[in-house]
């Protein structure tokens, strides 16, 4: 099948294809014309991209853990290499929902601390230039 074909089968436009490739993810035959030719287990390799980058996975940690996939959702054996890399991945998540929850608390604490105080409206949030007064 050519590259829209693959698109169509798994709902992931021909541009995302092109970059996985680029990635190193897929690597596609190539008919005597250059055109890129994907199979069924490409189908089943790119909803595995596709399920592994809904995870929060990078195309790099992605190339790292295909060839432990099995399956569409994909099953992935436990070697201890692939183990240390979705921890370390998970650390990083960890982290990034660490620091987005003091940001969104230190918001919040803004917020109520605004409007408890209330006050006139000012700068770009809506408020009108004051007219000049006559000299």
């Amino acid at each position: 099948m050519h590259i829209g074909e693959l698109s169509r089968r798994t709902e992931v436009n021909a541009h995302q294809l092109r970059y996985y490739e680029a990635q190193g993810l897929l690597e596609p035959d190539r008919t005597t014309a250059g055109y890129r030719v994907y199979d069924q287990a490409d189908v089943v390799k790119v909803k595995q991209i596709r399920h592994l980058l809904n995870a929060g996975l990078s195309t790099e940690d992605i190339a790292y853990l295909l060839p432990c996939a099995t399956g569409e959702t994909p099953e992935l054996a436990g070697c201890p290499e692939l183990l240390a890399a979705m921890r370390t991945r998970l650390r990083r998540l960890d982290d990034q929902v660490d620091t987005l929850t003091r940001s969104r608390e230190a918001l919040a604490h803004y917020i109520d601390e605004a409007a408890r105080v209330g006050g006139e409206t000012y700068g770009p949030f809506g408020a009108t230039a004051p007219e000049p007064t006559p000299a």
